[in-house]
Formats: structure tokens, C-alpha cells, sequence
């Protein structure tokens, strides 16, 4: 589990420099599929359910699962990019949400807030803990800022296929649901929009977008719980410290 989520985070890493003005989302997720490729495993989305690309690009006021395409990135625009692989017959998966060139303060705000969400979530990530802990830990803090979460689509366990049991609802109250025992690998990933918390699926049948056109931040972590707490396998080693492992790598 542990070297395909390294994987996705290497290749989400090495796009980082690729997300500028005047790329396109298509050239983007071509540089994806090749790193992918080039390290001997498969992209985990490209054919799933029909879906056409290896990454998921989603900009501004798009949620998840938007198709890259021709589209040219602007400066002011932030982008969420999505994705996931198969290796040695396991998954991971992972997304971040970043910013185009220099972007609004409020844009910005919403980036912190939701990636500061999603390091909430994985807080409760413990043994004997309820699944619906994450959840409530995402909301109460997005809310607590003025935004929205989004309700339609949750986060999963994830393992030797990408969508498991159980699902990851980043909304309720805690103290519900499966409980969390060593070993679980759980894909946590709020989506927080600006505005209201509707959202809708365009016409391509995948691009979900915020129903009042706000802006919406993505942020994933694939995260096992051990016995030491939660082992966050999509964070990638600290460069200078110690050798990976679940203490090393219990960060975003």
C-alpha cells in the first residue's frame, strides 16, 4: 500500500512545477500518465467507470472529476488534481488543490481551510475509533470558517481495489459508524466549497461543479491506522529525517 500511495504522491509532487499560466489541463495529465507509466504501474482512474484521463483536474468552481482537456489555466485560478494507481496490485490515491500564478486572499483562505480540515480528519484516525470521528472533525472546522461541505461525494477505504468499504462522509456527528482497526487504510478527502454545499454534474457526466458557481477546494490522504496512530502512506518523507515510517510520515 505504502509504495503505490509514495507513488502518487512523487508524480502529484512533479506536477507541482506544471500548474502555471497558460498550461493546459491535457498537457498536465500527459506528464501524469508518463511518470506513472515510466515507474511500472497503471493509472488507477484512466477507464474506470469510463473516465477518460489518468488525473482528475477540477478548476475553480469545480468539485471533482473534471476531464483535462484544452482548457488554459489563468493566473488567479486554483486546481485540484486528482488521482490514483495500481501497483503490485494495490492502490493509492491521493489530490491537492493549487494555486495558478498568484492568487485572491480569499482563494487562498479556502486552501488553508480545507487542507487544514483534512489534517483534522486524519487526527481521529485511531484504533477503536468511529469512522464517522473523521467527518465530524471536517465539518465542525470548515463551518467554523463560513464554508460548506460537500455531501454527494465522500472519501472510502481503499486496498487491493480503489473504492472500499467503508465510506468517509466528511459531515455528521462522531461517534458513529464502523468502527477503526489496525490495518484499515482509509482515503479521507473534504471537498469544501465557498458557498453553498449543492453541487451538480455537468453534461459529460463527470465534472461536478458548485451549484452557485463559488470556488471548491480538494485535499486527499490515503491513511492506514496502526496501533500508532494514523500513518499518512501519500505523505512523502521529510528529505533530512529519519527512515519512513508511521512517527516520519504522520504529517501532511
Amino acid at each position: 500500500m505504502r509504495a503505490a500511495n509514495q507513488l502518487v504522491a512523487r508524480v502529484l509532487e512533479a506536477l507541482r512545477p506544471l500548474v502555471v499560466p497558460g498550461a493546459t489541463t491535457l498537457s498536465i495529465d500527459a506528464e501524469a500518465e508518463r511518470l506513472v507509466r515510466d515507474a511500472g504501474a497503471e493509472p488507477a482512474f484512466k477507464g474506470y467507470r469510463g473516465f477518460p484521463a489518468t488525473v482528475c483536474a477540477s478548476v475553480n468552481h469545480e468539485v471533482v472529476h473534471g476531464i483535462p482537456g484544452p482548457r488554459v489555466l489563468r493566473e488567479g485560478d486554483i486546481l485540484s488534481l486528482d488521482m490514483g494507481v495500481k501497483l503490485g496490485g494495490f492502490y493509492g490515491d491521493c489530490a491537492v488543490t493549487l494555486p495558478v500564478g498568484r492568487i485572491a486572499a480569499d482563494a487562498e483562505r479556502l486552501l488553508v481551510v480545507t487542507q487544514d480540515a483534512l489534517a483534522r480528519g486524519i487526527a481521529q484516525v485511531r484504533v477503536g475509533g468511529r469512522v464517522s470521528d473523521i467527518g465530524h472533525a471536517v465539518q465542525a472546522h470548515v463551518e467554523a470558517h463560513g464554508y460548506s461541505v460537500v455531501r454527494e461525494f465522500v472519501g472510502h477505504g481503499i486496498g487491493a481495489a480503489l473504492h472500499e468499504e467503508p465510506q468517509v462522509p466528511n459531515y455528521g456527528p462522531a461517534g458513529r459508524g464502523p468502527r477503526l482497526a489496525e490495518g484499515m487504510v482509509l482515503a479521507i478527502e473534504p471537498m469544501v466549497n465557498m458557498g453553498k454545499p449543492s453541487v451538480k454534474v455537468l453534461g459529460d457526466g463527470w465534472t461536478a461543479v458548485t451549484s452557485d458557481g463559488s470556488l471548491s477546494a480538494h485535499f486527499e490522504h490515503s491513511v492506514a491506522v496502526t496501533s500508532a496512530g494514523p500513518w499518512i502512506l501519500t505523505a512523502l518523507p521529510v528529505p533530512s529525517g529519519p527512515a519512513a515510517s508511521p512517527a516520519a510520515e504522520n504529517r501532511l
